[in-house]
């Protein structure tokens, strides 16, 4: 049974993400964490930052691990499968059909209409993240944090996978006094 609800979240995934990877982040986040409560909100997160800083697409990365945290190889592959499979499909029946009826004004429309929808979703997950990080900072350390990572990846063009990957090392590095100290 396990390896059937991993094949219908993904799928769902998979069907319902359209706009890329990061629109389906908040679809995957709904089916592990709310639905089939496979992980909480800190275990995702920390799922999600450490997906980020790998190359390829999210959706696959987290389809892999969760699949495989949840049921092993086979759950890996059951997920992936699932994931993959209907975009694909998707994909060439969408493409045969923008390309027969580009030049309709109505499919340039329903095109540009899906950009806002994936935008409020990722804005709705991006408040989420914040309100989650009070349990670990202080609301000037997450002001600092945003700040920064504005500045860092915006500004300078840092890429985002590098200052993850420093906010994992300094967090490792820290001093367990100073752990106990902000807990």
């Amino acid at each position: 049974m396990i390896y059937w609800n991993l094949f219908l979240a993904f799928f769902r995934v998979g069907i319902f993400g359209y706009g890329g990877g990061p629109a389906s982040i908040p679809l995957v986040e709904k089916e592990v964490v709310k639905q089939y409560k496979w992980m909480d909100d800190e275990e995702f997160g920390n799922t999600l930052a450490l997906g980020n800083s790998l190359p390829g697409p999210i959706a696959t990365k987290l389809a892999g691990y969760i699949g495989y945290k949840v049921g092993g190889w086979f759950g890996m592959i059951c997920a992936l499968v699932a994931t993959v499979i209907p975009t694909v499909v998707l994909l060439i029946i969408l493409f045969s059909f923008v390309e027969a009826l580009s030049d309709q004004p109505w499919i340039r429309g329903m095109t540009t209409a899906v950009i806002p929808v994936v935008g409020v979703m990722l804005a709705v997950m991006t408040i989420d993240f914040l309100k989650k990080s009070r349990n670990g900072l202080k609301s000037w350390q997450i002001v600092a944090l945003l700040l920064a990572s504005v500045v860092l990846i915006e500004l300078l063009h840092i890429h985002p996978a590098l200052l993850i990957l420093a906010l994992l090392l300094f967090a490792l590095l820290k001093p367990e006094k100073q752990k106990e100290e902000d807990a």
